[in-house]
């Protein structure tokens, strides 16, 4: 990305660089447990996803749960809770290996069975931009057929490696034509997969 948008917002466009919100895109293709997980029920849904396998332990693990097999019977018993830090710990456990258990379901919604998926790419907000430096742009779309870059993606999403996402994304908006210098900065994207 280097090169473009140099000075970007300097005349008051709002937006973001094409990577950060293509990792967006994806993070919002991962659902789970809504209630929180100060509530009982959030919980102890968390405490039973984690706990079902082994990738769980490897999970809490990552996340900084280091408590005795006694503690967690009594969690999961709902003898005791958790403190605040635990908690917090947990939650990031729960949504780590949601991720990790989501990822190839990813890659084959956004492989369409070979079609690949269609990108809805939106421009950067100008409305604070003075009219004489505004850049005449409109939503663009492009269907992103090469399943190697859909994998590249959701594997970058997962390492959050962002300039691999960069890499991704320059390689995207090239599809776009002259213009794709333009939308190196999006206000969103998305699709349906």
């Amino acid at each position: 990305m280097a090169g473009r948008w140099m000075d970007f917002g300097q005349y008051g466009a709002k937006g973001a660089p094409g990577a950060e919100a293509l990792g967006t895109a994806i993070e919002s293709m991962v659902t789970g447990i809504a209630s929180p997980v100060d509530s009982e029920r959030g919980l102890a849904a968390r405490l039973r996803y984690l706990t079902a396998t082994d990738a769980g332990y490897e999970a809490m693990d990552r996340a900084g749960i280091h408590v005795s097999p006694r503690t967690l019977m009594a969690w999961l018993a709902e003898e005791r809770s958790p403190n605040r830090a635990n908690l917090g710990r947990l939650d990031a456990a729960y949504w780590d290996l949601r991720r990790r258990n989501v990822a190839a379901d990813i890659k084959r919604r956004l492989h369409n069975d070979g079609r690949g998926t269609r990108v809805e790419i939106n421009p950067v907000n100008q409305s604070a931009v003075d009219r004489k430096h505004q850049r005449d742009l409109s939503s663009r779309s492009v269907n992103v057929r090469a399943l190697d870059l859909w994998d590249r993606v959701v594997d970058a999403w997962m390492d959050d490696d962002l300039a691999e996402l960069d890499a991704v994304w320059d390689e995207i908006i090239e599809d776009l034509g002259s213009d794709y210098d333009a939308y190196s900065h999006v206000s969103s994207i998305g699709w349906a997969a």
